[in-house]
């Protein structure tokens, strides 16, 4: 069963999106070479629970850590750690989430860290791109097929590929609720879409094949081949006037 929202509990999610869009800025303005993933992880914290808040990710399914924090050819999910520490050249994905009355907000980004190599730039690109053609899509009336194409047509534009294996997902009281939202599909198909719903919107996009795999750790997630993935995601909702973006600083 798909959870619709109401306008009074889309302004309450809209305030727990502020806390976890405030606690990225916090994390992206941090990364820098020489921090460990350890130290950023701790800045995240400190954010969401200096505001009344508690991590979303913290403990959910067992995972340690406040944040997924994700480096190079890492997909989603990396544990944090004081051994793991940013490098010149390097991307690294922050994915966190705030719960507060009630309500969760789920969002990622990929950084670079210092100067990148100019495809490693154009593939972050093309992961807020399409992201972006996503929202686009994500239209009353419409499929969820339409989002998922949307995704994918961009990204496969630039050469890219999307992760099948993990996909979006409704976002509300709980991290992960009805309805599945891929980064692929068919326009057309799937869960029609109406006003109140509130989804994380996701695209995982690989500079090479789609394949991934997990680590040892049952968490980490990699690309097959070892090239690098950029992650782009934010928490949105349909509402009359349109899709908005809940996990924004200015909501």
């Amino acid at each position: 069963m798909i959870p619709l929202k109401n306008r009074l509990q889309i302004e309450e999610m809209k305030k727990a999106g502020r806390i976890t869009a405030e606690a990225m800025a916090a994390a992206v303005e941090a990364v820098r070479e020489g921090i460990s993933t350890w130290e950023l992880d701790r800045i995240v914290r400190h954010r969401i629970e200096r505001n009344g808040a508690r991590p979303t990710f913290l403990g959910y399914g067992g995972f340690p850590g406040s944040a997924c924090i994700s480096i190079n050819d890492e997909v989603i999910h990396g544990i944090p750690s004081r051994s793991r520490i940013l490098h010149e050249g390097d991307i690294v994905k922050l994915d966190l989430g705030a719960f507060y009355h009630g309500f969760t907000g789920d969002m990622a980004r990929t950084v670079a860290v210092g100067r990148i190599s100019d495809d490693a730039a154009r593939l972050i690109r093309a992961a807020k791109e399409s992201f972006e053609a996503g929202v686009s899509a994500f239209k009353e009336g419409g499929r969820i097929g339409d989002i998922g194409s949307a995704i994918q047509t961009r990204a496969e534009s630039d050469g890219f590929s999307v992760v099948r294996r993990y996909i979006g997902h409704g976002v509300g009281r709980e991290l992960h609720e009805d309805p599945e939202v891929p980064n692929y599909g068919t326009p057309g198909r799937g869960v029609r879409l109406q006003v109140g719903m509130t989804l994380a919107i996701e695209p995982m996009i690989n500079m090479g094949r789609p394949e991934v795999y997990e680590l040892d750790d049952g968490w980490t997630v990699k690309t097959a081949d070892g090239l690098l993935s950029a992650h782009y995601e934010n928490s949105v909702a349909l509402t009359e006037d349109g899709p908005v973006i809940l996990t924004a600083l200015d909501v």
